[in-house]
Order: C-alpha cells, then structure tokens, then sequence
C-alpha cells in the first residue's frame, strides 16, 4: 500500500540478463606441469584442493570436486562445454579436473579477472 501523496514509481524497462563473455580454459585438463604446486596437492590431498575451490567459489566444502562445480565455473567465465563434457572429465579424471579448475583460478586471480 502506498501513502497518499508519494509518487508513484513506474518499471518502464526490464532488468537484462549479461551473459559472460565468452572464454576459454586458461590450461588444459592434463597440463599439471604448468603448476607443480597444485598437481602436487591434488595428487596427495585431493580433498584439500576440491575445499580450496569450492572457498574460492565461495560454495560449500563438500561440493569442490563435483559435476556441479565444473559446470558452475564453466559457465561462470562463458567458458564453452557442456553438462556431459563436464560429467566425462569429472568421471575419468577427478584429480586432472580440480587441478584444472584451481590453476583457472589461479591465473584469473593473477590476471585480476577472477
């Protein structure tokens, strides 16, 4: 209910949705050598790596090493694929795809576009 005498406040234009601009992954999903330090704890403190992306994707703990995190991630930075490729790399290699996302991170950081 609106006070008498207020004025009154007409949308007269839809908010837009800006999709991301379209990128792509900064290493590839094997390209461990490209950062030792991460390849490193992935391979011996795997659910360390998947609760250091998940906090930098500010999401819960649990869900670092996940599907859902790829996709979210991926489609975050407009970086092509799908659903299924994310599922594909996440079941074949889970280690080789938190790496991957972690040194994204990484380089988007340094880069400041994180």
């Amino acid at each position: 209910m609106q006070a008498p005498g207020a004025p009154v406040v007409v949308v007269t234009q839809q908010p837009t949705f800006r999709a991301p601009q379209n990128s792509n992954w900064q290493t590839g999903v094997c390209d461990c050598f490209s950062d030792c330090g991460v390849c490193l704890c992935g391979s011996f403190c795997y659910p360390c790596l998947g609760c250091q992306v998940a906090a930098d994707m500010n999401e819960c703990c649990l869900c670092g090493t996940s599907v859902a995190m790829r996709t979210l991630y991926r489609t975050r930075y407009g970086i092509p694929g799908s659903i299924c490729d994310d599922y594909m790399v996440t079941l074949c290699c889970p280690y080789c795809s938190v790496c991957q996302i972690k040194r994204d991170i990484n380089r988007r950081r340094a880069m400041n576009a994180f």
